[in-house]
């Protein structure tokens, strides 16, 4: 099953990030955010990805071109300009990576960049998120209950964290206080879809908005089944989010790693 990252977006609410990078390239803990939310996904043993780029997209290609001799030894012989590579050490996760780094326009809707995967993807089921929000969310449960439902598409639907810190009171004193928490009531669209082929049906063209009619059809014709995902879900849409995730990724277990996985991760 492969995975398509939506990543091809201007980011403009990082503005001062994104000026020469595109959003899902912007760093947590020294490395692409993008980078992490692949690991999310190559955890969980989908390992083939279909990434839509559009702005900036030669950062992205640049950077999974030089990923692997970033990570080895090289020895090269500069008048013949033959490289050899002398590996240090297997990383986990990531050396049985595949990539499409494929170009689905500069001003594409995400609707029209899913479309414009096709000829990728064929006929079969597929995951797909968006390049910029992390999660610890278990993929092959995901998976199992989309297969368990029988509709065209599943969508994860996530509490929001709040904007500011959490007060509990009793009269004039604070009883708890928690640092953005995840709010307790309301759902919200959190990415992590798995789609049948058939999605591609409903998308008109390059100006489709996957989140309007689209998704708004599925809703209508009762083939989109809702996966409510309590745990750890984090979008990277302003600076505040990038540091809330740099602090949380200095943690010994980052909250979109598995535990038992946090010390191969860094």
């Amino acid at each position: 099953m492969q995975v398509v990252i939506l990543a091809g977006g201007l980011g403009t609410r990082l503005s001062e990030e994104t000026v020469a990078k595109p959003k899902p390239m912007v760093e947590v803990g020294g490395r692409p955010i993008l980078w992490h939310l692949l690991r999310i996904y190559a955890a969980a043993g989908f390992n083939e990805f279909v990434i839509a780029l559009g702005y900036k997209q030669e950062v992205v290609k640049d950077y999974f071109r030089s990923l692997y001799a970033d990570r080895n030894d090289l020895l090269i012989d500069v008048g013949s300009g033959k490289m050899t590579v002398r590996p240090r050490q297997a990383e986990p996760f990531t050396d049985d990576w595949k990539l499409h780094l494929v170009d689905t326009g500069l001003d594409t809707k995400t609707g029209g960049r899913i479309r414009r995967l096709r000829e990728f993807i064929g006929d079969e089921t597929f995951l797909c998120t968006y390049g910029d929000g992390l999660a610890a969310i278990d993929i092959r449960e995901l998976v199992g209950f989309h297969k368990s439902r029988g509709r065209e598409a599943t969508l994860t639907a996530v509490r929001p964290p709040a904007r500011f810190g959490g007060l509990e009171l009793d009269g004039d004193r604070v009883v708890t206080f928690v640092e953005k928490p995840q709010l307790s009531e309301g759902w919200i669209n959190g990415g992590f879809f798995v789609f049948e082929p058939s999605i591609f049906d409903r998308i008109a063209g390059d100006e489709t908005l996957l989140e309007h009619e689209p998704l708004a059809g599925l809703a209508r014709d009762g083939q989109l089944s809702v996966f409510r995902h309590e745990g750890f879900w984090q979008p990277m849409d302003t600076l505040r989010d990038r540091r809330l995730l740099e602090d949380l990724w200095a943690h010994p277990a980052p909250p979109w790693v598995p535990s038992e996985r946090a010390h191969v991760v860094r």
